[in-house]
């Protein structure tokens, strides 16, 4: 699955960085994880299936004409400079705010719900999502998934009292983070889907026990942005044609 591999490229990273901690949280659930700050934002509840969302059963049996026809089918996906996009984030109730203003600058775009839907009669994504997009004019859905990974190390800091100094106190933690995104672009039409992974960020920042929370999810809007801004163009230039 693509966001398992995204995961999975994270937790290698931790590994070899041999930090103090290390840790992945979804995009669409990227509140400050300590004790003390809440559980993290009330309406998530995981993510989309990849395989839903693309309309494909992991169970069922395709055959190699399966396979020969659909090669076949296949055409070009284009996504012109101010045609329609239905944009889904895997996880949250609308996409972040800095991701519809970063594609808004080349696509007319509608947003629409990324949390999994309850109960076994829900609709599969892939008819749900092409049918709100058709029945909104929308030529293409983007479903996208994302993942902040993680990784403290410790500073001399941590080892003293702490010491009053001008401003605050001493920093005592180093906090690498990354975030990687995972894109669908899917033909309303068709069903016709290619998958992307925009240029990973990285940011880098010292905190002290104080100013934790506040430095962490500066750290995650400042990295949103970027990956943001860096889809939309990659868009743009793989499928504006």
């Amino acid at each position: 699955m693509m966001l398992s591999k995204v995961l999975g490229r994270g937790v290698l990273a931790c590994v070899l960085l041999v930090l103090a901690g290390c840790a992945t949280r979804s995009i669409s659930d990227s509140g400050y994880r300590e004790p003390g700050y809440g559980r993290g934002n009330p309406t998530y509840h995981g993510e989309l299936s990849e395989y839903d969302v693309l309309g494909i059963d992991p169970a069922g049996q395709y055959s190699d004409a399966d396979i020969q026809k659909a090669m076949v089918e296949r055409r070009p996906l284009s996504v012109k400079k101010g045609s329609g996009i239905l944009l889904v984030q895997s996880g949250a109730e609308m996409p972040d705010p800095e991701m519809i203003q970063a594609m808004e600058k080349y696509y007319t775009i509608a947003s629409f719900s990324g949390v999994p839907q309850q109960g076994k009669s829900a609709s599969p994504y892939s008819e749900l999502f092409r049918y709100a997009a058709a029945k909104g004019g929308y030529e293409t859905v983007i479903v996208y998934w994302g993942v902040l990974e993680s990784a403290t190390q410790g500073l001399g800091g941590k080892a003293i009292s702490w010491l009053p100094v001008i401003g605050g106190v001493v920093p005592d933690e180093n906090q690498q983070m990354r975030i990687r995104l995972m894109m669908a672009v899917i033909d309303t039409r068709t069903g016709q889907w290619e998958s992307f992974s925009p240029e990973p960020f990285a940011d880098e920042a010292m905190s002290n026990q104080h100013g934790r929370a506040a430095s962490d999810q500066r750290q995650v809007l400042e990295l949103k942005g970027k990956a943001y801004k860096a889809a939309a163009e990659a868009v743009v230039l793989r499928y504006g044609r």
